[in-house]
């Protein structure tokens, strides 16, 4: 690119860019670095420091993009579950998000949280606080704060298994019907059975 190009960025535009670039090099492993990240947009090697002021706060940055991205994946059918078949859908989507993003949700995940990133922090709780939703209207009567720890490190736990090679290969399919079968086993008791008093689900997979 060429140095008018190098400065036809928005202010707005620069930080997408950046980010953009960075979350490519976590992608292909490789070392994520301002200087390389710069390189990779094409733009001077001081233009990152206009929005990130190290790798930390690059990383940060990243990590928050993540968390909206996984939000809007949870959230993704805009409807409040109402039996544990709804819950294991979340723990699918969570598990997915994983797989295909894992460069990405180990940086989330893997890094000492920035408390000091308000960005970061948000995105984070807002994630947490769909969790607790969710589970909070199927089980309506239960302690919110230990169900959601739980729940949520349930799903965690599968992802990571997953990602780690440690419950073998499969297909998208095969990897769902053990997230579904998981989370079941746990919150109905082997059953597909659902809170508010309702009947097992039939829904057929």
């Amino acid at each position: 690119m060429s140095t008018s190009g190098k400065d036809s960025y928005h202010h707005g535009d620069l930080r997408a860019a950046l980010l953009k670039a960075a979350l490519e090099l976590l992608e292909t492993g490789s070392e994520l670095s301002l200087r390389e990240v710069a390189r990779r947009a094409g733009v001077s090697s001081a233009a990152p420091y206009r929005h990130f002021a190290d790798k930390r706060a690059l990383e940060s940055a990243l990590a928050a993009e993540g968390f909206r991205e996984l939000g809007r994946e949870l959230s993704q059918a805009g409807v409040t579950p109402r039996t544990v078949s709804d819950i294991a859908e979340l723990g699918v989507r969570y598990v997915e998000f994983a797989l295909k993003r894992p460069a990405l949700f180990c940086l989330m995940f893997g890094n000492a949280c920035d408390d000091s990133n308000d960005e970061r922090v948000r995105a984070a709780t807002e994630v947490r606080g769909l969790v607790s939703t969710a589970l909070a209207s199927v089980f309506p009567g239960a302690d919110a704060s230990a169900l959601s720890t739980a729940g949520w490190s349930l799903v965690h736990g599968l992802a990571f298994l997953h990602l780690d090679g440690k419950l073998g290969t499969g297909t998208r399919q095969e990897v769902a019907t053990r997230v579904r079968s998981s989370i079941e086993a746990i919150f109905s008791g082997g059953s597909t059975a659902v809170g508010r008093g309702e009947p097992k689900s039939t829904r057929t997979r």
